[in-house]
């Protein structure tokens, strides 16, 4: 059973986490803030931290940078809508994914699953021998020797026109590809008329490796350009 700490000032949030993610089997500690949650830790191990952002006495953002000094385990960041910049700095400093506030419960739980998984896992790049193809960004690899896609070390069944978009994509991470530029270097014509083709294409992948595909992790629209796979 999988033991995870659950820190946030709001009781009616934590207890709420509480019971979606009891009924998932998980066992449940709570902390009110983060001086509290690094106690805790200090006491005993966790296999995952669900950490708000904005709570008195020590906020989660220095209580996750704290916390990364001697803990390696999965931390999912709590963010109201107004902090993104408190959301990217999570992040940035340790967090590996996060949750909009107000959530929805199911995704919630989606995304604990995901974490674990891929810590326990220890990632889906385990047994890949040297000198092999593969990209990877966070929990997404692909490996291109062996035409395998695994998100946080699920495999993922993609058709070829998927597979090669998602593929030109991982492989330049953080730029940008024009739709244009996207039907052109996978069917190899001119791009007449392609926006529909490649719109279509780019859902159905979403769909395929995203928890949730409308607030996407890893394919990202940049809106009027085209798009892209940020680096992670």
């Amino acid at each position: 059973m999988s033991k995870i700490l659950v820190c946030d000032d709001d009781k009616a949030i934590v207890d709420a986490i509480e019971i979606y993610l009891s009924q998932e089997g998980y066992e449940i500690k709570k902390a009110y803030d983060g001086a509290e949650a690094i106690q805790m830790l200090e006491k005993e191990p966790f296999d995952l931290l669900i950490m708000d952002v904005m709570m008195p006495k020590l906020d989660g953002i220095r209580a996750t940078l704290k916390i990364r000094e001697k803990n390696n385990m999965p931390i999912i960041i709590l963010s109201a809508k107004s902090e993104d910049a408190d959301k990217i700095l999570g992040l940035n400093i340790g967090a590996d994914d996060y949750v909009t506030k107000p959530f929805n419960p199911l995704e919630l739980v989606a995304r604990v699953k995901s974490q674990i998984r891929r810590f326990t896992k220890l990632g889906s790049t385990a047994g890949i021998k040297e000198n092999e193809a593969v990209y990877s960004t966070g929990g997404l690899v692909i490996n291109d020797d062996q035409k395998m896609v695994t998100v946080d070390g699920e495999p993922i069944k993609l058709t070829p026109i998927e597979y090669n978009i998602l593929l030109l994509l991982v492989k330049n991470q953080g730029r940008v590809f024009s739709i244009e530029q996207i039907y052109e270097s996978i069917w190899n014509e001119e791009a007449l008329g392609a926006d529909n083709t490649v719109a279509v294409h780019i859902r159905h992948i979403r769909e395929k490796i995203e928890i949730n595909p409308k607030d996407p992790r890893y394919l990202k629209v940049v809106w009027g350009v085209g798009y892209k796979v940020e680096k992670r």
